[in-house]
């Protein structure tokens, strides 16, 4: 592969600067996902193991290789977005998941020692369709009717 600095690039080609530096929605970063997944829907990833029984500072340290949290790192526009590394708690943070919907993403007891990315995928296609409100929202709501 050759090699070229970003000025000689610039002479032959477009290039976007900003490419890997845009923000992204949480539904952009979960759609980017998704499609991460679905790139290899027969792969095999690792599933993290009782993630609700582990103390809070455990499970957010929680990773194992090759899981469907490390697909999402090794894509270059994840990280240039802010995802900072595989773990458990990165993953929630940068996602802008809850407990119970990471929980239902990667834990063994959904799935055993493996789950194939398809499967993956689909459990978090649901997640797109964002959170319905709280109950303190719904009788907010109801009250200032």
């Amino acid at each position: 592969m050759k090699q070229h600095a970003r000025d000689d690039l610039q002479k032959i080609a477009k290039v976007d600067q900003d490419f890997l530096n845009r923000e992204m929605s949480r539904t952009q970063r979960l759609e980017r996902w998704i499609d991460l997944l679905e790139r290899s829907p027969r792969q095999f990833l690792s599933t993290l193991r009782e993630t609700e029984f582990q103390p809070s500072e455990t499970r957010a340290a929680m990773r194992t290789d090759s899981s469907p949290i490390s697909v999402a790192f090794a894509d270059p526009v994840l990280r240039a977005a802010g995802l900072e590394n595989d773990s458990y708690g990165e993953a929630k943070r940068f996602f802008e998941l809850t407990d119970h919907e990471l929980h239902g993403i990667v834990c063994y007891c959904h799935f055993g020692e493996t789950v194939s990315s398809s499967v993956v995928a689909r459990s978090i296609r649901p997640l797109l369709a964002g959170r319905p409100p709280s109950l303190f929202a719904r009788l907010r709501k109801m009250l200032t009717i």
